[in-house]
């Protein structure tokens, strides 16, 4: 890889950028001795779970073990789709039909309840539809992004369109790729405005909001009522519900956390750049990630003046500040026009990946559970939040498709992804053979 010395600009920061207008919140407030409701994680699950909650009269607190907002929703990239990723990623191999339907449907309708519960409810979380460019990363990728394409449209109802690798500098201003596909309906929000947007919701509808609670394995006691134990204190509940994703710890759900891998990204944002530039790099604005199995994705930040850049840069976890310099060499293998620019934020997050790619929802470790968005969570953990609320409350007509008896642990693992560097090695050498021939 070649040195970068100088890509740090002067007020470079090892912090999100989306923290400079959503910053997470501490509350030391004593914690309650009771509730009705305990929700362990601060992320969008969370706590529209536990908006809903209230509002329908239960008296409910949030806890996290970190600063309310810390986790993965406020470090995402903040791209907003609905089915994509179980109608192209596989996971509906072998699915039944009838809940093949199902999880799809459920899947799109997490995205309309999305932007329905931006606007009916005034949340400041500048979210735009602009589309999403998928980049071909061989020639043979481009006839695999067409046939998905072609799956995604039927199932979904998306309007897709092809590029080819003649015509893609209509949809990125790189030649990088082999073509790619374009999703009209898909498009991106400010993880950290929006997630200011629902603690301030929450707190409106009366949700006790408290950071530094680390929970402990929740125990059942005689009376059938549970209690939560914390680094601050102990909660007795009927009901625990468990939003941690990424960050779930087999010391507080051991049994959830066999289920679910936390597999580190990180991203890079750009110094301001010139509006005539950063048109040029992606036009109109469109959200961008591509075929890789070690994917990349990228996009303009919501005030439209600088370049965000994901990825996850090797094989083993590294710091910050060392993937901001795979990550720019990255970035200017795709823009070349881009060396020289300056980096002002890195930063890294966690996402929770599941054996058959699929989101869960049930009830494990004396706790109602949501975890699993496979990368893919800012309207699939909300919506999610919002049907277990709904599933404590007995407002369901039928069960959310995602919540299913089977939820398969990953085989000879205790919480710790020991096996993550092998597997990603392994997808990074397939990316080489897979360009090398194309």
């Amino acid at each position: 890889m070649p040195r970068f010395d100088d890509i740090y600009a002067p007020d470079f920061k090892e912090k999100p950028y989306w923290w400079e207008v959503g910053e997470p919140e501490t509350n030391m407030d004593p914690l309650p001795t009771r509730a009705d409701v305990v929700v362990i994680g601060s992320g969008y699950a969370g706590l529209n779970a536990a908006t809903h909650l209230a509002r329908a009269g239960r008296d409910v607190v949030v806890i996290d073990g970190d600063r309310i907002g810390e986790g993965g929703s406020t470090r995402s990239g903040g791209m907003v789709s609905s089915g994509q990723k179980l109608v192209v990623g596989g996971a509906l191999t072998g699915v039944d039909p009838e809940l093949m339907s199902r999880l799809i449907g459920e899947s799109n309708e997490s995205f309309d309840y999305l932007k329905t519960l931006i606007d009916t409810e005034g949340l400041d979380a500048g979210l735009s539809v602009t589309g999403r460019f998928f980049g071909a990363h061989s020639s043979a990728n481009f006839e695999t992004l067409k046939h998905h394409g072609a799956l995604l449209a039927d199932k979904t109802g998306v309007k897709v369109h092809f590029l080819d690798r003649d015509h893609q500098r209509e949809a990125i201003g790189s030649d990088y790729y082999h073509g790619g596909m374009v999703v009209d309906d898909y498009g991106g929000l400010h993880p950290g405005m929006y997630h200011k947007a629902l603690r301030e919701r929450a707190k409106a509808a009366g949700v006790a909001l408290r950071s530094h609670a680390r929970a402990g394995v929740v125990r059942e006691l005689d009376n059938g009522e549970k209690m939560v134990p914390t680094a601050r204190g102990e909660i007795r509940t009927p009901h625990v519900i468990t939003a941690t994703n990424g960050y779930t710890g087999a010391d507080a759900t051991p049994s959830v956390a066999r289920r679910v891998v936390p597999v580190k990204s990180y991203q890079i944002a750009t110094e301001p750049l010139p509006a005539d530039l950063l048109a040029e790099l992606i036009p109109n604005a469109r959200m961008v990630s591509d075929t890789r199995r070690d994917l990349i994705y990228t996009r303009p930040s919501p005030d439209g003046t600088r370049l965000l850049f994901g990825s996850r840069p090797g094989a083993f976890d590294m710091s910050d500040k060392a993937a901001a310099k795979r990550l720019y060499a990255r970035m200017i293998t795709i823009w070349p026009q881009l060396r020289g620019t300056k980096i002002t934020h890195v930063w890294s997050g966690r996402v929770a990946m599941t054996v058959d790619k699929i989101a869960h929802l049930g009830d494990r470790d004396q706790t109602s559970f949501a975890v699993g968005c496979n990368g893919n969570g800012v309207a699939l953990m909300t919506y999610l939040g919002y049907q277990t609320a709904r599933k404590i409350l007995g407002e369901q007509n039928q069960p959310s498709a995602f919540d299913r008896d089977k939820f398969m642990p990953v085989p000879f693992y205790n919480g710790k992804p020991w096996f993550v560097p092998v597997v990603a090695g392994w997808y990074r050498l397939r990316d080489f053979l897979e360009r090398s021939r194309g």
